[in-house]
């Protein structure tokens, strides 16, 4: 259900490309592919939440496999956005795209046929790696294709089908867990990924032309890979029944001299690394990066534990509970081009400090959440809230990460932010075992602790934003 949210972040790395004059010919059919692209990892992301607490009876896996049934994806989505990117410039976005549409198919079905939890989880990894090929090229060909007023309305467009289907996703993937099986909700991503590989070979160019000029950083990405898994890892041996083990403990140390490593080197490469540091030079964009990190971070937990807290501490449906997040990408989508217009007018400080402590008011809300109360008076009104805050941020963050940084570093900026927001969700998965371990009321009160912790992280990140944001408009290179 994130992938709502997702879609208006990501929509930076479309404003962030250069037009690509070879792709006017079918300006609408290439819209029409990306969206079809682009809804296989939004769906996936949102459907497998709903599915969790069903795998994990099948497969009798535990908390700490169903952690990883989320973060075996986004673990290489996150780590390996920018360098996707990258490729397509090199290699060419209408190429890459249809080599991560058809590994993401392929690893649906592998998903859906797995005899045991091992294959599913290296499966989802493999789907992480195609969402990561697919995501950045769909979004650069989609800002190539056009220009002036109809590239707005173009990733208006995109947005506005992301959250429609993110919307539709976890309720029809409650409806297939219920009536057919876990596994069918994989299979969903089959005619998508067709519909959208016949398109992109039939109507989108192989272009721009690929470049070698700029060397590729693989280098960066595997060390940003393993500094994630191990941080991954040692958080969710450290959030589990075992807890801070000294195994657990290697495993973020070990992660956190990788990513040290991962900063060293990224130093070194300077223009050429996958994250050049340079983009931290901006006070701005230190602040969105922490501001994104923060947010979706508390956002991404939230939306892995309320579909399972309904189903195993309510009672509530598979397809029930998909329909209990239907207020989050409904009104994102309806707030969201308004809160666009009024950062555009007024700069993006205010909405990026309140929307954050509106959220914080929502996970509030959350603690009203209990096995016998009513969707309607508990947990509906916080969704809402949640809803309202994350519309304040989400267009005015777009905005922002734009103009924080100098031009010819827009489209790393933006590729960076949306990465973050992953790892925020990656990081904040990670540690949910503690409460994935709880049954009856100890599940409960687990839920509440992370709604608490939640709450503290977004308003950290409305403090962030508001004292690192400037308060006036901000223009590149003067943040």
């Amino acid at each position: 259900m994130m992938s709502s949210a997702h879609a208006t972040c990501d929509a930076t790395q479309a404003l962030a490309v250069k037009r690509d004059v070879a792709a006017k010919a079918h300006p609408r059919l290439v819209l029409l592919t990306t969206i079809l692209a682009s809804s296989l990892a939004f769906v996936d992301g949102s459907v497998v939440n709903v599915g969790l607490p069903a795998i994990g009876r099948d497969m009798h896996g535990g908390p700490a496999d169903l952690q990883w049934v989320v973060n075996a994806y986004l673990l290489p989505l996150s780590a390996l956005l920018l360098l996707g990117g990258a490729l397509g410039d090199r290699f060419g976005r209408q190429r890459l795209l249809v080599i991560g549409i058809t590994l993401f198919a392929l690893c649906s079905i592998a998903c859906a046929l797995a005899p045991t939890l091992h294959w599913l989880l290296l499966a989802r990894g493999m789907q992480g790696v195609g969402a990561a090929l697919l995501m950045p090229n769909s979004l650069a060909i989609l800002g190539g294709a056009f220009s002036g007023e109809a590239r707005g309305r173009a990733i208006g467009i995109w947005a506005s089908a992301g959250s429609i289907t993110a919307a539709g996703g976890p309720v029809l993937g409650g409806v297939l867990i219920d009536s057919v099986g876990w596994r069918s909700i994989f299979l969903v991503n089959i005619p998508l990924a067709a519909a959208a590989i016949w398109l992109a070979l039939v109507f989108i160019p192989n272009g721009p032309k690929p470049s070698e000029s700029k060397s590729l950083d693989i280098a960066g990405a595997l060390l940003a890979t393993l500094a994630l898994g191990g941080l991954t890892w040692g958080l969710t041996l450290g959030s589990g029944h075992q807890g801070w083990t000294t195994l657990a403990l290697g495993g973020v140390a070990m992660g956190s001299l990788l990513l040290l490593a991962f900063l060293w080197m990224e130093s070194r490469l300077g223009d050429n690394a996958m994250m050049p540091l340079v983009l931290f030079g901006s006070r701005s964009f230190i602040g969105l990066s922490l501001l994104t990190l923060l947010l979706y971070g508390a956002l991404g937990g939230l939306l892995v534990l309320l579909p399972y807290l309904l189903i195993q501490g309510a009672g509530y449906s598979a397809t029930m509970a998909g329909a209990a997040l239907l207020p989050f990408p409904l009104i994102l989508t309806v707030l969201s081009p308004v809160m666009g217009g009024v950062a555009g007018r007024f700069g993006p400080r205010w909405p990026l400090t309140i929307g954050p402590m509106v959220v914080a008011a929502g996970f509030i809300l959350m603690l009203r959440i209990d096995a016998a109360g009513s969707y309607w008076t508990t947990t509906l009104p916080a969704m809402l809230v949640i809803s309202l805050g994350m519309a304040c941020a989400t267009a005015p963050l777009t905005t922002a990460v734009l103009t924080s940084v100098d031009a010819r570093h827009t489209g790393l900026a933006s590729g960076l932010n949306s990465a973050l927001a992953r790892v925020g969700g990656l990081i904040a998965t990670a540690l949910l075992g503690a409460v994935l371990l709880g049954r009856g009321a100890s599940l409960i009160s687990g839920f509440h602790g992370a709604a608490i912790v939640g709450s503290l992280a977004c308003s950290v990140a409305g403090v962030c934003a508001f004292l690192l944001i400037p308060s006036v408009k901000a223009s590149p290179a003067t943040s």
